[in-house]
């Protein structure tokens, strides 16, 4: 008797053929894995970050760049004003006594001097150094310092000394060219050293703007000037500022 073998379920070829199909292993999930990236809230906070780092930096650089601005301001001023109170002391050492001109005039508002020129071929210089009252200016106003073009006649040197009294109350556009800016200043304050004792240059010995002779001009110079310069809170040396100028012929400095 034959006998049948029944197969129950699909077909051995279709069975055989879903026994041999693997799954993947690129399945979906990974798919979704590698198209993954940045979602807009992300993207917008990490924009807003990078804003605010270089808002901060900016600030930073800024904030230093004033600074430097600022130090080299201060810098300059005090070079200004160092090289103003050179110029004092050598406007003062240079000095020309000479016969007929007054070497020394402080009527209060501006002392002229006539001084030697740089070249000693160019003959003399006159020179004024003055205060002036500006309200805009810090302190309320400037040390100045006017010089003449360099003289060699006694004409020539009248109508300077002239000049430089014109200059220290209402300026000509002629007297302004030789005018030079130094300083603001509050104010400020002359003494001589005459005796040996520091006295008001306007007191019973102060020297006559007019012409003197010979032996009284060499006594116009005092033996010592004492500047006193009243600088303004906004500069960056403030308060009051002294310096003292002893006659180069002098031994002793005064006391």
């Amino acid at each position: 008797m034959k006998r049948f073998t029944f197969f129950v379920g699909a077909a051995p070829s279709r069975r055989c053929s879903a026994s041999t199909t693997a799954p993947s292993p690129w399945g979906r999930g990974s798919h979704k894995a590698q198209a993954k990236g940045f979602t807009l809230i992300e993207v917008l906070v990490a924009i807003s970050i990078m804003a605010l780092m270089a808002l901060m930096a900016w600030r930073g650089i800024d904030s230093m760049l004033r600074t430097q601005s600022g130090l080299q301001q201060r810098a300059d001023q005090i070079r200004t004003l160092q090289a103003g109170l050179a110029q004092w002391q050598t406007d003062l050492n240079q000095m020309a006594e000479l016969p007929g001109t007054p070497s020394w005039d402080w009527d209060g508002k501006v002392l002229r001097l006539t001084r030697r020129a740089v070249q000693p071929a160019d003959g003399v210089l006159v020179v004024g150094w003055t205060w002036r009252s500006n309200p805009a200016r810090p302190g309320g106003g400037d040390w100045q310092r006017w010089q003449s073009a360099p003289l060699q006649t006694v004409l020539a040197w009248q109508n300077a000394w002239q000049l430089a009294q014109v200059w220290s109350q209402t300026p000509t556009a002629e007297a302004l060219v030789g005018q030079v800016q130094i300083h603001p200043l509050s104010g400020w304050q002359l003494f001589v050293h005459r005796g040996g004792n520091w006295t008001n240059p306007l007191s019973n010995d102060a020297v006559s703007a007019a012409p003197t002779p010979p032996a009284a001009a060499a006594a116009t110079i005092p033996d010592g000037v004492r500047l006193i310069l009243t600088l303004p809170a906004v500069t960056p040396v403030a308060g009051p500022l002294t310096l003292d100028w002893v006659r180069p012929s002098l031994s002793g400095a005064p006391g």
